[in-house]
């Protein structure tokens, strides 16, 4: 048994009955990343020393008969969350050295339930990237194939998770961060209704479409980290006080009565791969199959969501990044004759291409004489989006679509066309517009022996249904065991 492999639950019940340490498995997650993060190029900070000493508590804890789900169990973590005593970059130059005084609240979660933190997963720098080629530090490889992108901007955390170099991952998804990756590495990830999971210690991009969510092996493992992130947390202000569900009684068997809603304008998208296509007519299928019943929906203005998005989120990014001019914290450029030229040279030197094309975009967009023709159309079209899927939920409980409209492409393809890069989002971001929760299973492979997967839509605080839809499809299928040859 290579413990490596493990799944949350599996390690969870091995740890229980004592027939493993916290020790060992915690070792043997960090010599697979020894072995093979020279390919993949996971992870940003490697945790060694620190992940010992808590699986070593975790151990103390579990002798005594103290364990949580996720007692002694390694987790890998966006590298822009806020983790006390051990760097969090964002990807970037600008905050290299940075190490926070303090732990986000998710953080802080994990860490109470005696979870270990074995390092800080390679993003595209401030989740700006749908790639993660964008990193400021290295690009990290698919470890279906290492030619190949593993999805952004939480590509660390995914390819961590499906090459077994730890065994549960943290992302965030902004417009798709968590499902795209999830999706062409061929494991579980959730985007929660916004609102479910703090936001308290996550260095923002879009602060009004960002959130938390779990990429892990399977839906179980998903069900299991759910019920630790989520909850109301008042040092945030955008954070929901609404019931928690224990997610793991969604964990059931059967989909009848379920109805399904196919949207009429995502089969009709253009670009939309035939492999991609194949697969995910296949697994409505299979759902259908299972008792579910299929209606077809409509979301109208879903041909207008990627434009309001490239205007809102860079939006958001020029004022959220504002406070990056090396004098508060984070990199300072030494050689400036004045303050005006201390701030450009800081955020020219600091900030990568991607990032920077963001915040003129956004900048541009929230400026005199244009604010009300970019911010203020894209917001009134992401009302319309919100309506729209309000209107189809009336006849659904969930809705299916693919999560990307290609497999995984080559490492280098698409990174000097921004605007083909950002039309990958397409399937992805309406959700992010309207708050409500998605998520990626895996549902097929491409010719290519690519991962391919389903994206699944609920209500807003509906994460159970979507966590009932995808156990079914999983418990009918295979895709999920698959594993790629590193």
């Amino acid at each position: 048994m290579n413990l490596h492999e493990l799944t949350i639950k599996k390690a969870h019940m091995l740890l229980k009955e004592k027939e493993i340490s916290s020790q060992e498995l915690t070792r043997a997650v960090l010599d697979r990343i020894d072995a093979v993060e020279e390919k993949v190029g996971a992870y940003i900070s490697v945790a060694g020393e620190t992940a010992m000493a808590q699986a070593e508590i975790a151990d103390k804890e579990i002798s005594q008969g103290n364990i949580l789900p996720l007692t002694g169990i390694p987790i890998a973590i966006k590298d822009l969350m806020c983790t006390k005593g051990l760097r969090t970059t964002c990807a970037s130059r600008i905050l290299e050295n940075f190490v926070p005084p303090y732990d986000a609240t998710v953080v802080k979660k994990l860490k109470t339930q005696g979870a270990v933190i074995v390092g800080k997963a390679n993003m595209d720098e401030f989740a700006m990237g749908s790639s993660t080629e964008h990193s400021g530090f290295k690009p990290t490889h698919n470890p279906w194939d290492l030619a190949r992108i593993p999805g952004g901007s939480s590509g660390g955390s995914a390819a961590a998770v499906t090459a077994d170099m730890c065994i549960g991952s943290l992302g965030s998804d902004t417009g798709g961060s968590i499902r795209q990756p999830a999706s062409h590495c061929g494991v579980v990830g959730m985007k929660p209704t916004y609102g479910r999971v703090s936001r308290f210690g996550l260095v923002a991009f879009a602060s009004s479409l960002d959130q938390i969510g779990p990429l892990t092996k399977d839906v179980t493992d998903c069900a299991m980290l759910m019920n630790v992130i989520s909850g109301y947390d008042p040092a945030d202000s955008t954070s929901v006080p609404e019931d928690v569900p224990d997610y793991t009684v969604f964990l059931k068997h059967g989909l009848k009565g379920m109805v399904i809603g196919i949207p009429k304008e995502y089969s009709a998208a253009k670009g939309l791969d035939p492999d991609v296509s194949y697969a995910v007519k296949c697994a409505i299928e299979n759902i259908q199959g299972m008792g579910a019943e299929c209606v077809e929906v409509s979301l109208p203005h879903t041909e207008h969501a990627v434009a309001a998005y490239y205007v809102i989120a860079p939006s958001e990014a020029s004022s959220n990044l504002a406070r990056y001019d090396g004098v508060k914290y984070g990199y300072r450029d030494k050689n400036k004759k004045s303050l005006m030229e201390m701030y450009k040279n800081t955020r020219s030197k600091g900030f990568g291409p991607e990032v920077q094309r963001r915040i003129i975009l956004g900048t541009y967009s929230l400026s005199s004489g244009y604010y009300d023709a970019y911010y203020r159309k894209a917001s009134q079209v992401r009302t319309l989006i919100i309506e729209d899927f309000k209107k189809a939920f009336e006849n659904c409980d969930v809705i299916l679509s693919p999560v990307a409209p290609t497999p995984a492409f080559k490492i280098g393809k698409l990174v000097d066309d921004p605007l083909t890069m950002y039309l990958s989002d397409i399937f992805t971001l309406s959700a992010n517009l309207a708050g409500i929760p998605g998520m990626s299973v895996p549902c097929g492979f491409s010719s290519e022996g690519l991962p391919i997967g389903l994206q699944i839509m609920a209500k807003h605080f509906e994460e159970g249904k979507l966590i009932k839809t995808a156990y079914n499809f999983e418990q009918n299928t295979d895709f999920h065991k698959k594993k790629p040859g590193l």
